[in-house]
């Protein structure tokens, strides 16, 4: 089955609402398929206890302020592939994410942002 654009990007929605609206974690990870991995600048994260563990890293060490300066500045999709590009003002000044998603799950997906100086 293929994936179109529009399951993509509600896909990437129902991703980015979960963290954005603080649903936790497990909301997070539902996105996932069992078998996602995860390419971050610290590792490559294997499937879902593996991808749950970098998100709860994530949050943990983010500042609370942090989701109420958050700015999409690029969200696209193309068939089965998704990317944003973001920013968290002057903490996370440049921040992007691909995602590919396949039967309504992502199964693959890199990670990568600046942290500026704290």
């Amino acid at each position: 089955m293929t994936t179109s654009t529009d399951q993509t990007l509600n896909v990437m929605n129902r991703h980015l609402h979960a963290f954005m609206a603080k649903q936790g974690v497990g909301a997070i990870v539902a996105d996932y398929d069992e078998h996602a991995v995860l390419h971050a600048p610290d590792g490559v994260y294997r499937g879902i206890d593996e991808i749950r563990r970098f998100f709860e890293g994530f949050l943990g060490n983010i500042p609370e302020q942090a989701l109420e300066i958050f700015r999409m500045r690029t969200q696209e999709a193309h068939g089965e592939v998704g990317y944003i590009v973001w920013s968290v003002g002057e903490l996370i000044p440049l921040g992007t994410d691909t995602f590919v998603v396949k039967n309504g799950k992502i199964v693959q997906q890199t990670y990568a942002a600046h942290i500026g100086n704290r």
